[in-house]
């Protein structure tokens, strides 16, 4: 028996996670710091209770390397916040788990803005008003703010921003993904509600007036060449790349992450799934993950 092997095959099952504790003011944009970190591949589970953090990180250690970074989002809405927590973090410590706390930050004026904005109460104010909720919750994290790795300050920053700060802690050297879904439909069955671009090919003849190519979608090879060898169809789709190229750019600078792409034609058989499908190649080729979805292919 090969006890290196086997060696180093135990210490990859039991390796032990990176963790990353958000936290913060309720307000200050937890979730959005979270939802990055999911973007980048953490784990992410939102309001843990404290005492299941130690736990959550040995079944990461279990996962045989699939669970290699995990994120926690913890706050006040675990009421009995900080006994447990730092209980956890003694565990952690003793266990020599690496992890970083991070905590979003907000003036006061910034966070009664924001609540006012989505007409929520704060979790802590009770019968009384935002900023009475507001103090008690900063009052409570205080111990915690001092013991943080990062502290952001959001209350000048948007979405964009904090993503963008979270993306320079985190990413590393590694450019955030970008991932797109190219979806064909057809117009008569309605446009998409999810997409973010849409793409009209009813300017190219349908193929669907050709008898012997009405039965067939645009998967078929004859219908595909059919459409591409119609006038503007090869030059449509290598502008249209370009441009994409250089929206998805722009996308990542402002922390997009995912991106429809809905192609239609009248019916969404012929022509939009043709150039969806040559499309959604050219984007891959690119770097750029790729999911094709046929929405309205088989309707008919």
């Amino acid at each position: 028996m090969d006890t290196g092997t086997t060696e180093a095959g135990q210490a990859a099952e039991t390796a032990i996670p990176e963790l990353v504790i958000i936290s913060g003011m309720s307000g200050a944009g937890r979730s959005t710091a979270a939802k990055c970190l999911e973007d980048l591949g953490w784990f992410v589970v939102d309001n843990l209770p404290p005492a299941l953090i130690p736990t959550m990180v040995e079944l990461g250690a279990r996962s045989q390397g699939n669970v290699a970074r995990i994120a926690v989002v913890v706050d006040v809405r675990g009421r009995r916040f900080f006994d447990n927590l730092r209980e956890s973090l003694a565990d952690l410590d003793a266990k020599e788990v690496t992890r970083r706390i991070v905590f979003l930050e907000s003036s006061d004026e910034a966070l009664v803005r924001r609540f006012e904005s989505v007409r929520r109460p704060h979790p802590l104010q009770g019968d009384g008003r935002i900023v009475d909720g507001i103090a008690a919750e900063r009052d409570l994290l205080r111990e915690l703010r001092g013991d943080a790795d990062l502290v952001i300050d959001t209350s000048s920053l948007n979405v964009h921003e904090l993503r963008a700060k979270m993306d320079a802690r985190f990413a590393g050297d590694e450019q955030p993904e970008l991932r797109a879904t190219v979806m064909s439909f057809g117009y008569k069955y309605g446009l998409p509600v999810d997409a973010d671009l849409v793409v009209d090919c009813r300017f190219l003849p349908n193929p669907h007036w050709v008898p012997e190519l009405r039965p067939f979608t645009g998967l078929n090879d004859e219908v595909s060449g059919y459409v591409f060898h119609q006038p503007g169809a090869k030059e449509f789709l290598d502008r249209y790349t370009e441009l994409l190229q250089l929206i998805a750019g722009g996308y990542r600078r402002e922390g997009k992450r995912y991106v429809t792409i809905a192609v239609g034609c009248t019916g969404g058989k012929h022509r939009s799934v043709a150039m969806s499908e040559k499309l959604a190649a050219r984007l891959g080729s690119e770097g750029i993950e790729t999911v094709v979805v046929h929405r309205d292919m088989g309707r008919e």
